[in-house]
């Protein structure tokens, strides 16, 4: 019988500050820092991400934890109650954190077995199958790196999908107005406010993470980039990109016409109160003219 464990991923930030966090990961004293790709100690220093083992064993499968610099924690072979933990002791280090409701409406959650009988690493119906056969421990830890950095993307990709979609409903009734030939409620500084927020979905779509590139880290690693992209593809995340940058497009083509509508709007007015100021000024000159 093949025995599976849990494996969890939590994006509760748009970035963490991994350097306080691993200083504060020392004084705690449950978990000791590892290099990505081995359960060695970390001596190379820190990079986008921080690998974590718990130090007390609960069962004979170590405890995993990887956080990522872009927000997003990791979390294998875990219990719910050391889940919200490890969760509820990152946010003093969280930069720009997200609403709870939205990072806990947004968990990726998967199983993860070891496969004796097979030398490759896949992922098949929600379970991750980690290869052992002829391989060391460095090559499944890099593994286990690799399909956490995945669902690190898919959950991030997740929380900025509700994001957008809760946008989008805000701007809901600025389109019913357009439709209907019903003048907008929305003024310029609110529409400028709404520019904002797009903007920042954008920059973390396009800018913030690696979601249509390959990270540097694989670049040298073959082996690796063939199972991160394999990963990627399972969790659709090409897909499910150009679907969140296709609806991003259209959000600020409407920004954009709502802009240009009210923009018109206070043309047209301005316009409007020079031609009374100048009917007043003709109608003075006539008074003037008919008394002299």
């Amino acid at each position: 019988m093949v025995l599976h464990w849990n494996v969890v991923a939590y994006s509760t930030a748009e970035e963490y500050d991994l350097s306080s966090l691993a200083s504060a990961l020392k004084r705690q004293d449950l978990y000791y820092l590892c290099e990505l790709t081995n359960d060695d100690i970390l001596y190379s220093g820190l990079g986008n991400a921080l690998h974590a083992i718990a130090k007390y064993k609960v069962s004979n499968e170590n405890r995993h934890i990887y956080y990522f610099q872009e927000g997003t924690v990791v979390i294998w072979n875990c219990s719910e109650i050391e889940q919200h933990a490890i969760v509820d002791f990152i946010r003093p280090f969280e930069l720009k954190d997200y609403d709870k409701h939205v990072v806990l409406s947004e968990i990726e959650e998967m199983s993860f077995a070891y496969e004796e009988n097979s030398e490759k690493t896949f992922i098949d119906n929600g379970i991750m199958h980690i290869g052992t056969k002829n391989r060391s421990n460095e090559d499944i830890s890099s593994d286990r790196y690799t399909l956490s950095n995945a669902m690190a993307l898919s959950v991030k990709l997740g929380i900025l999908e509700t994001l957008l979609n809760q946008y989008i409903q805000t701007i809901e009734p600025v389109t019913q107005e357009l439709r209907n030939g019903l003048p907008v409620s929305i003024t310029q500084r609110g529409v400028l406010r709404k520019s904002g927020e797009l903007f920042v979905l954008r920059h973390s779509v396009s800018l913030s993470m690696d979601f249509l590139d390959i990270p540097d880290f694989y670049w040298d690693r073959e082996n690796l980039e063939g199972l991160y992209n394999l990963s990627c593809a399972y969790f659709s995340i090409t897909r499910r990109t150009k679907v969140l940058n296709e609806k991003l497009n259209h959000c600020l083509e409407l920004i954009t016409l709502v802009s240009t509508h009210l923009s018109d709007r206070h043309h047209v007015r301005l316009e409007w109160m020079i031609i009374i100021l100048i009917m007043v000024e003709v109608g003075f000159e006539v008074l003037h003219f008919m008394k002299s």
